[in-house]
């Protein structure tokens, strides 16, 4: 009865955070974290500060680019960013990427053949794929599997995409996008910081997953070998 009880209830929880909560950075204390286990709780956190940390970066490439945001012909760069959170927090492709998402948009972002908002095909394709590593979800609970190895992936892809966006040229030899800068004028490092929390975020939480799954089966057979009853108090 407990089972279908806790089954329901879940069946009823939102699977995505609100859009405020992302880019608020925090969350409002809900009811439905008494179905998160503590790795459920985390992903979420990690997953509510990444979206956040793609759209600060979103911000910084359209101030460094500003000729991008202009091609999507909106009135400006905020209506831009919107349009892009939106379409990763909704599930939605870009009509720019000819419905593609995650690591499809990725590619196509970044090739020679897109001529489209480079910024917000980026930053969509990215988000795009973080979600669908997640399951497709933002918010986690009990009944949600997340299998460690997609979000190791992901985090291989963004430091190949963080690569890929700095090296990236056009016929002229100028980069596709302004980012990181070096140059006797100073240093600018943001993007890169920023990518990195990014990549370290995932990998702390395949490394959480790997241990939850694995401390879960050696429980089972430490009380197998030992014949250990579960405590009732």
């Amino acid at each position: 009865m407990l089972i279908t009880l806790c089954g329901l209830c879940l069946a009823g929880c939102a699977r995505h955070q609100s859009h405020e909560s992302i880019i608020g950075n925090k969350s409002p204390v809900k009811a439905s974290e008494f179905f998160q286990t503590h790795s459920d709780r985390m992903a979420t956190i990690g997953m509510r500060n990444n979206l956040n940390s793609l759209y600060r970066l979103m911000d910084k490439l359209y101030r460094r680019n500003p000729r991008e945001w202009r091609k999507t012909g909106l009135e400006s760069s905020e209506a831009a960013q919107h349009e892009v959170q939106m379409a990763i927090e909704q599930n939605k492709p870009l009509d720019e990427l000819g419905g593609r998402k995650d690591v499809a948009a990725l590619s196509y972002a970044l090739s020679p053949d897109y001529k489209g908002d480079r910024v917000g095909a980026f930053i969509y394709s990215l988000g795009s794929m973080l979600v669908t590593a997640h399951g497709g979800r933002t918010e986690f609970y009990m009944t949600d599997e997340l299998d460690a190895k997609f979000i190791y992936n992901a985090a291989r892809n963004i430091e190949k995409a963080t690569w890929m966006l700095t090296s990236r040229m056009d016929v002229q030899g100028a980069p596709w996008l302004l980012s990181n800068e070096i140059s006797t004028d100073g240093r600018n490092l943001s993007f890169a910081v920023e990518f990195g929390k990014i990549v370290a975020r995932l990998d702390l939480l395949t490394d959480v997953l790997d241990e939850r799954y694995r401390r879960l089966s050696v429980n089972y057979a430490q009380s197998l070998l030992f014949l250990n009853f579960l405590p009732v108090q």
